[in-house]
């Protein structure tokens, strides 16, 4: 779609103020964002928030045209424009920060700012470009070495990298999308501050994506809620509690469900024990430090927390996928490293997020993934040496039928199936037989409403047969439905625990948000 070209491109250094006027994005028979209006003034400093999955990211690609709306419109400086596309964005002065870093890593941060602009000479005259560089680097709050390779920048430099970039591209209202999700909290508050000084200076004007109330409460002006796909709250940060902002982002949780389950036994034995494990987390910046973390038989402890708090570490430690550094985990009282023998031994059964990447082999049948578990193993439990393909392909017919598998063929690849369908298998192999310890994460993310419903029955079913159930989840309604007990994992930490039948969502949330 072409812009309407009578409207003035904006002048460098001075903010611009946006507005969505009823922005709707479907996706075929979905709706993503349902008519959301929000209003960002020149000069000011405005939140974005909402769960994972509430339609920010899909609002802010409808702004910054990487996705045209369904209907709706955007409008600059009061002016109504059409934005076909990121550079028509850009023209406007309209720029995003990523959560991920987009610089050149083995460039020096002046050659990046150079090579982003949209004409670059074919020759480069140095001289002058550090000189104008220079001269721009003046007028910036930001303090970065251009000359070094941005290799060997540290994480708040590149982020500060990113945001000069889009400065000395000519943005002047930019989206910074969870800037601090890679920066330690010193890090995080410079950077903000200085982005908040040029708002206030009338430089710019921001729309920052955060989970972080802290950051919100003490850098933004005004905040935005969504909800599924739908505005559901917005007004000034200091007239706003976190607790409210909490309950508005996670809405009314149903607890019914919960008042039918069996009390866990006062004497139900401890099936894991994890004692002051830590182990460094996936950048190496920072560390997960797990103090005290115990599941009980028949006993569902859910671990919330948003995403990238070190619930993935978390997981692997316990699948003896990341070594640690201290501490111990122990299953039924004893020492436990995740081997196959020890996990047979004990009956400890995995259910991981994106199961077809994490618990299958794509390209193998269905019968040969259900298979996993038993096929070198005799009826009476001694090493196998043969395969036996028709035993094999008998339990995979009766767990198909069983866990309502639908699959042409127990022969087709694991990977033919829906989403859904593949949880099921991968359910039907890790809960048929005695399990003593079951870890899920995200066991629904992604699926209809009735294989949730059926996948969560199956996990209920397992409590009560006795498994102690550690379930990682960031869906905080999944966890009030099934847990017994809530902690909330905050930056590598268990910082807060509660029975989730007393549990207070705006307490949760904000420990969430790391605001303990």
């Amino acid at each position: 779609m072409s812009i309407i070209r009578d409207t003035p491109l904006p002048q460098a250094g001075k903010a611009v103020g946006i507005q969505t006027i009823g922005m709707t994005m479907r996706f075929g028979g979905f709706t993503a964002l349902d008519n959301v209006s929000v209003d960002i003034p020149a000069g000011t400093f405005h939140a974005l928030l909402g769960e994972n999955g509430a339609g920010k990211s899909t609002l802010v690609k409808c702004i910054m045209g990487f996705y045209h709306q369904t209907s709706g419109s955007l409008s600059v400086d009061g002016r109504e424009i059409a934005v076909g596309s990121p550079k028509d964005a850009a023209a406007y002065g309209l720029g995003m920060v990523y959560q991920h870093f987009t610089l050149v890593p083995s460039l020096t941060g002046a050659e990046n700012l150079v090579i982003s602009r949209a004409q670059v000479p074919a020759v480069i005259n140095w001289a002058k470009e550090r000189k104008d560089l220079a001269a721009f680097m003046q007028r910036m709050p930001f303090k970065i070495p251009l000359d070094r390779p941005v290799s060997e920048l540290a994480a708040g430099e590149k982020q500060k990298l990113e945001i000069v970039k889009q400065l000395y591209l000519g943005r002047s209202f930019l989206v910074l999308d969870e800037p601090t999700s890679v920066l330690t909290p010193a890090e995080a508050d410079e950077m903000l501050g200085l982005v908040r000084g040029m708002t206030e200076r009338g430089e710019l004007t921001v729309l920052m994506i955060s989970h972080k109330f802290h950051e919100v409460t003490k850098f933004a002006d005004a905040v935005s809620i969504l909800r599924r796909g739908k505005l559901v709250g917005s007004g000034k940060v200091g007239e706003l509690s976190t607790s409210e902002m909490a309950s508005m982002m996670i809405g009314d949780v149903k607890l019914a469900e919960l008042d039918t389950r069996v009390p866990v036994s006062s004497t139900a034995k401890s099936v894991l024990k994890v004692e002051r494990v830590k182990a460094p987390d996936r950048s190496g910046l920072k560390m997960i430090e797990i103090d005290k973390l115990t599941v009980r038989s028949g006993e569902i402890v859910g671990i919330a927390g948003i995403s990238g708090n070190g619930q993935k570490e978390l997981t692997e430690i316990l699948a003896g996928q990341r070594p640690t550094d201290a501490g111990t985990v122990e299953v039924n009282g004893g020492a436990y490293g995740a081997t196959r023998q020890e996990t047979r031994r004990n009956h400890v059964r995995f259910i991981p997020e994106e199961p077809l990447q994490n618990a299958c082999a794509p390209k193998m049948t269905v019968s040969e993934n259900l298979a996993f578990r038993t096929f070198d193993l005799k009826a009476d439990g001694k090493d196998a040496i043969w395969l036996s393909k028709g035993k094999m392909r008998k339990r995979a017919g009766d767990l198909i039928a069983d866990f309502k598998v639908k699959t042409a063929s127990s022969a087709s690849p694991i990977a033919a199936l829906s989403g859904g369908n593949v949880q099921r298998a991968v359910l039907a192999r890790e809960l048929t037989g005695e399990v003593d310890l079951l870890i899920v994460s995200n066991p629904c993310f992604g699926l209809d409403f009735s294989a949730v419903a059926e996948i969560r029955a199956r996990i209920m079913r397992a409590r009560n047969a006795g498994a102690a159930v550690l379930l990682l989840s960031e869906d905080l309604d999944e966890l009030l439905e099934m847990s017994d007990r809530i902690m909330v994992i905050s930056e590598g930490k268990l910082v807060y625990e509660t029975p989730a039948l007393a549990a207070d969502i705006a307490v949760i949330g904000s420990h969430m948000a790391g605001h303990h």
